[in-house]
């Protein structure tokens, strides 16, 4: 019988486990490795910031969850991944075996790579992970009590663009509904060629869309902006032109700053030759599988894609929820056709379906498939996408709970408007 672990228990990682102890044959071993105790909900990490969530409205202990579909967990940091040896090396000194490993570990957050960046030692804040929300809630708690300006965004390099637009976007309601926006001068700082490129190439008519919502809530935005270093109150930003040429430099004083970090692989893996690219993300074929270590998958923010195109100032391309349950998907029924003595055939189709919360309102985005050219590509606004996205919260919650990733009611309304997760095989008719 097969040992199959999956390494990590994020937004990944726990559907992955669930969909994998499904498919599994009787007698195989599902177990997931997870450094942290709970699962938390990303996506709501910028309501904890402004204190409009707590931490354990957006946790569920991993253990218990799994344990209850019959999955094993170890709580426990990764030190090293061994593809040669089929082993996962544990930070005690212990060893995971494995017949199949899926990796679900997310992303390392590169706040070294600008001085002065991030919340450990530097100058911003983020909304990463649920303790650095925590960590802004209480500064955020200081800075209304003496309000001045605020930068955020995402700098050079990021693939992570839609928080930072949330947290802009839900900063300002914040502020509005405490009566003192007019105290609180805004700018948006991004790496991106223009406002609604999310590392995308646009979606729909996002560019204009957003825009007129920055304009309508009084945020001003630098694009093509390469952060060189944070100070205490201060922001040093390059602005280049679309040959990515410094035009340029601004100083920017802040009382309250959110920049998102760029990404790269976390230290259990990076820089594993034929595992990882230089980033030190996963290299995937077409069926989410490793090219050099076959029995080795991948999933989520921590798999390598290109940028969608080229820009003046580097951006990623993002991986988002919906996209990265395609990944789980195809992966778990990958996995069961070898199980099965069979070559893989499902290739996820990187759909996405994306609710972004402004406060009051907010912008929902539909990409068939995500990496364009796309066969569909939507974009709205409207006070229904915040309500949409409370729903969501609390519907996700519960499923990571129940230990189920896609109840079939959810499958048939999802098939039915054409968002699927799975691309459909080719019959050669």
């Amino acid at each position: 019988m097969a040992r199959i672990v999956i390494l990590g228990a994020g937004i990944g990682g726990m559907p992955m486990a669930y969909e994998m102890k499904a498919l599994a044959r009787p007698g195989d071993t599902v177990t997931v490795i997870s450094e942290a105790p709970k699962f938390h909900f990303v996506p709501s990490n910028p309501w904890v910031a402004v204190d409009w969530r707590q931490r354990k409205d957006i946790e569920v202990d991993i253990a218990p969850a799994l344990k209850r579909k019959g999955i094993e967990s170890i709580i426990h940091r990764a030190r090293r991944v061994h593809p040669e040896a089929n082993q996962i090396e544990l930070e005690d000194g212990g060893r995971v075996d494995y017949d199949y490993l899926v990796i679900a570990t997310g992303p390392k957050l590169a706040f070294d790579e600008i001085e002065g960046l991030g919340p450990h030692g530097g100058h911003t804040q983020s909304v990463c992970h649920v303790s650095h929300a925590e960590a802004s809630k209480l500064a955020w708690d200081e800075f209304v009590k003496a309000p001045g300006p605020i930068v955020v965004g995402a700098v050079q390099g990021a693939s992570c663009f839609g928080p930072a637009y949330e947290f802009a976007m839900i900063m300002d309601t914040d502020l509005r509904r405490r009566k003192i926006r007019d105290k609180v001068p805004m700018t948006f700082v991004t790496s991106e060629p223009y406002i609604g490129h999310l590392g995308l190439g646009g979606v729909g008519d996002s560019k204009g869309m957003l825009e007129s919502a920055f304009r309508q809530r009084h945020i001003k935005w630098i694009c093509n902006a390469k952060t060189t270093r944070v100070e205490a109150g201060q922001m040093h930003v390059t602005e280049h032109n679309d040959q990515g040429q410094p035009i340029k430099e601004h100083v920017l004083p802040f009382r309250h700053s959110m920049m998102l970090p760029a990404f790269k692989g976390v230290d259990a893996v990076f820089g594993i030759e034929g595992l990882t690219n230089p980033r030190g993300f996963i290299t995937i074929d077409e069926h989410q599988r490793n090219p050099k270590f076959r029995n080795i998958f991948s999933v989520g923010v921590c798999v390598a894609i290109p940028p969608v195109e080229a820009t003046p100032i580097p951006c990623g391309t993002p991986k988002t929820g919906y996209m990265i349950e395609s990944m789980v998907t195809a992966t778990a029924h990958n996995i069961r056709e070898l199980l099965d003595g069979q070559e893989p055939t499902h290739k996820a189709t990187w759909n996405t379906v994306c609710l972004a919360d402004f406060g009051d309102t907010g912008a929902a985005f539909v990409a068939l498939p995500q990496i364009p050219p796309r066969n569909v590509s939507w974009f709205s606004e409207g006070k229904w996408v915040h309500l949409a996205k409370v729903a969501f919260e609390k519907y996700f919650m519960r499923k990571m709970e129940k230990g189920t990733s896609e109840p079939i009611y959810e499958k048939i309304i999802m098939d039915f408007i054409g968002i699927t997760k799975l691309k459909a095989k080719l019959t050669g008719k």
